[in-house]
């Protein structure tokens, strides 16, 4: 299927790895040109149809900058991917969370993507034509988790936004859908220091065996989501195949969610 996305000029945030860095290569590989935004970007070093640029995305200019770069580049952005995001498992107690806590969660899970979905939508509002893309979380409403309660509560603002958003930029060409996975296999879970690790060390399990109790506690298909799986619907979203489509939020997640 051709998802139209040829020459299209899509921004994504926190394309150095992970979820990114597949959304990257997807829309790369679709045609597209990429612009993406990552505080590292030697990953991205040497992709067809990507521009590369490092920008740290929780300051408050960062975004917006981005925007402005792909814009100085390409002339405009018809599609914004907000992935950039990160968790800390929260392992001693809400007692324990601090301000400054939540704080840093919702800078980088929430505020950043904030700022490059206003930063998008004053150009495309002057072409009358856009679509953005959030990565979530099903942490923003699926059985919250005490120890993720600030990434959890970012997501969740993150989704709010945008099914409102939906209902103010549609009438005017743009559109904006949400992506939440359950546990995806990357570092942000299965690295050194990432979710499995430090749930590990707080209760004395290996990561392996952290990663194992939470497949057999609800992931019918037995595996983690891959990136790539993540970044084809992405993709799919971002496509004018979809261009009735707003609004909406797409789980995937191996079947973790019971409910409709």
């Amino acid at each position: 299927m051709d998802l139209q996305l040829t020459d299209k000029v899509a921004v994504v945030t926190g394309a150095s790895k992970g979820i990114g860095l597949a959304v990257v290569r997807e829309l790369a590989g679709e045609g597209a040109l990429v612009v993406a935004g990552a505080r590292r970007t030697e990953p991205l070093d040497g992709l067809d149809r990507v521009d590369a640029y490092a920008v740290d995305l929780v300051d408050p200019d960062g975004p917006g900058r981005l925007v402005a770069h792909a814009i100085a580049l390409h002339g405009r952005v018809d599609v914004l991917v907000n992935n950039v995001g990160g968790v800390h498992p929260r392992v001693e107690g809400f007692l324990n969370i601090s301000d400054a806590d939540f704080e840093a969660s919702l800078q980088l899970n929430f505020f950043a993507a904030l700022r490059a979905t206003r930063a998008a939508v004053a150009d495309m509002l002057e072409r009358g034509d856009g679509t953005i893309v959030n990565v979530a979380s099903v942490n923003a409403f699926f059985e919250p988790d005490g120890a993720v309660v600030d990434y959890g509560a970012a997501k969740a603002a993150l989704l709010n936004v945008a099914k409102a958003l939906s209902q103010e930029l549609a009438p005017k060409g743009i559109r904006i859908n949400s992506v939440s996975p359950g546990p995806v296999a990357t570092d942000l879970w299965l690295g050194d220091d990432g979710v499995a690790a430090r749930i590990g060390r707080a209760t004395g399990a290996e990561p392996d065996a952290i990663r194992t109790q939470v497949i057999d506690q609800g992931i019918p298909t037995g595996r983690f989501s891959t990136p790539e799986e993540v970044a084809t619907l992405v993709a799919l979203l971002a496509s004018p195949r979809t261009a009735n489509v707003t609004g909406s939020d797409y789980v995937i997640d191996g079947g973790l969610v019971k409910t409709m």
